[in-house]
């Protein structure tokens, strides 16, 4: 993953799907704990796009029992296919040495941080921001939106961070923040979520299509200039959005 890009991680828990991605996607997430023998597909895994390995703990939303979960994600880090891995913030707090163990793998570690029932306010944000980042190389802080006031705070944290020097992603989660998800990369968030429109697992609510989302992303990122010569692009929006409140 290039540093100062924005890169789409299309979410799955079955790698024999990573073909119908390559089009939008710049990186799998592969999501260990859902996924039925995981160190076994990424075994045999021959896809074209490198892989982030997630493998949630229960007590943040994902599958994974706490034994021998790091274990899991230890194993899954050795694969030359896997350039990234997730792991929790408090895991990172308790378990620092586990991040040199990452290290020596050479795998760049995205430190996240979630909170599914509301959003803190600016400041514990901006501090949650800069305790990720203290961590890992990425800094990925997800939090649930109340109200629209709750985005709002989420991307002017990003914004922050970015300015300062920190490589973020920052995610409004429910229905009210799924917009979040389309604007973030241009407040600097650097990675971005999303799953596959026939994936029926629920892996954050709010979450948008992967073609839906680049589609999005794509047109709000275009200039006026391309826009004049795809007169479509905006009504593809508006209806990309309307295909989003449906999901």
């Amino acid at each position: 993953m290039k540093p100062n890009r924005f890169a789409l991680a299309a979410t799955t828990n079955d790698l024999t799907q990573e073909e119908h991605v390559r089009d939008v996607a710049d990186i799998i997430e592969f999501r260990m704990d859902k996924a039925e023998d995981p160190i076994r597909q990424l075994s045999n895994y021959d896809g074209e796009l490198s892989i982030l390995a997630t493998n949630r703990a229960q007590w943040f939303g994902g599958q994974a029992h706490d034994t021998g979960r790091l274990d899991k994600l230890f194993a899954a880090s050795k694969f030359d296919a896997v350039e990234m891995v997730d792991i929790e913030l408090e895991t990172a707090r308790g378990s620092d040495w586990v991040l040199d163990d990452f290290r020596k793998n050479d795998v760049e570690k995205i430190i996240s941080f979630h909170a599914f029932e509301d959003t803190p306010d600016l400041d514990t944000l901006n501090a949650i921001f800069e305790q990720c980042a203290r961590f890992g190389d990425i800094a990925k802080v997800a939090t649930y939106a109340e109200d629209y006031s709750d985005s709002l705070r989420m991307l002017e944290a990003v914004n922050t961070a970015t300015k300062d020097g920190m490589r973020v992603a920052g995610i409004s989660m429910g229905e009210i923040g799924s917009h979040t998800r389309v604007v973030a990369p241009l407040y600097g968030s650097k990675l971005g979520y999303a799953p596959l429109g026939s994936d029926t697992n629920e892996y954050a609510p709010g979450q948008i299509s992967i073609h839906t989302l680049a589609s999005m992303i794509s047109t709000l990122n275009a200039t006026d200039e391309e826009l004049a010569k795809t007169p479509s692009a905006a009504e593809d929006f508006v209806q990309a959005q309307r295909r989003a409140r449906m999901e």
